[in-house]
């Protein structure tokens, strides 16, 4: 299948603090096959001048250095809102911990052009590390109790069986969206700074009338929380990832109006306190507790629209 001479991707890569994760990404974006691309790497106030350093060694990107980091959500936003000023038919969010293979972006874009009413595609996302396990192959959701399910996580690939039904909500790990469903349904929700953003912009592009597809052919591979990492005295995870987490799940049950899924999560979260009071990390104590009350009573603001 052909692709029309409209057809332009920008690829938008956030760097924050993780120059060698970057660095190959690029390398492996640079083997794409499908050539009308643009890498747009938004650097989120990374220390060292880390964009300028990429500048350097990959001449045919677009820098955007932004003075602090924006999050996940809000980083992206400025890449995406210079990707649609720009006159881009396709935005494609790749997470700066990823390979891809070089034919990725074009089953993708195959994806899209047999499926006319979706607004977005996801590839298939295997372990950077071990090649022969999921690490995404899609979204589920499960709207009673506002809990979002990832298919096929942590399963062998040989025994994934695919669904031909579309997907509930696409990772922003890597994301395929057209240019009409971001002007219709608006940008990331950059409230949410980091986690469940790419859910709740997924469920807000459905709620607008687009579908959401895996694009099973295309493959990428993941490190998986690359910037989340690092050992510390509570383990390897940050007490942030916990307080997002919190947060924003209760921002988004709040937001969507679902009653029954504040206990069962207010559930989840306590035994999560109880754990790590046992284990005497109470820095994810803490965080986890600043989860709850600010994800819980913090005014809910809304997603902007573009322009």
């Amino acid at each position: 299948m052909a692709f029309t001479s409209e057809t332009s991707v920008a690829i938008i890569l956030v760097n924050w603090n993780g120059l060698e994760f970057t660095k190959s990404c690029l390398q492996s974006l640079r083997k794409v096959d499908f050539q009308t691309f643009k890498v747009i790497l938004v650097d989120n106030g990374s220390q060292n001048q880390e964009g300028v350093t990429l500048k350097k060694a990959f001449p045919e990107i677009h820098l955007i250095e932004n003075s602090s980091n924006l999050g996940f959500a809000g980083g992206n936003n400025v890449g995406i809102g210079f990707a649609l000023e720009q006159g881009y038919s396709h935005v494609l969010l790749l997470n700066n911990d990823t390979e891809v293979e070089p034919d990725f972006l074009e089953e993708m874009l195959l994806k899209l052009a047999k499926n006319p009413h979706y607004g977005v595609v996801q590839p298939l996302i295997l372990f950077l590390h071990d090649k022969k396990k999921i690490w995404s192959a899609g979204g589920k959701w499960i709207p009673n109790l506002g809990r979002a399910i990832t298919l096929g996580d942590q399963e062998p690939l040989a025994d994934f069986r695919f669904s031909k039904t579309e997907l509930d909500w696409a990772t922003g790990c890597c994301m395929l969206l057209t240019r009409e469903a971001i002007v219709k349904a608006g940008l990331l929700h950059d409230q949410y700074f980091t986690y469940f953003e790419d859910v709740e912009w997924s469920l807000r592009i459905k709620k607008a009338g687009y579908g959401i597809g895996l694009a099973e052919k295309a493959v990428i591979y993941h490190e998986a929380g690359a910037s989340s990492k690092k050992k510390h005295s509570e383990g390897i995870l940050s007490p942030k990832v916990f307080y997002y987490h919190v947060r924003n799940q209760f921002f988004l049950i709040r937001q969507l109006g679902i009653w029954a899924g504040f206990p069962y999560h207010l559930l989840r979260f306590l035994l999560w306190m109880g754990y790590f009071m046992v284990r005497g990390r109470f820095q994810k104590l803490n965080a986890v507790a600043k989860g709850i009350r600010d994800g819980l009573f913090q005014p809910l603001k809304s997603a902007e629209k573009w322009p």
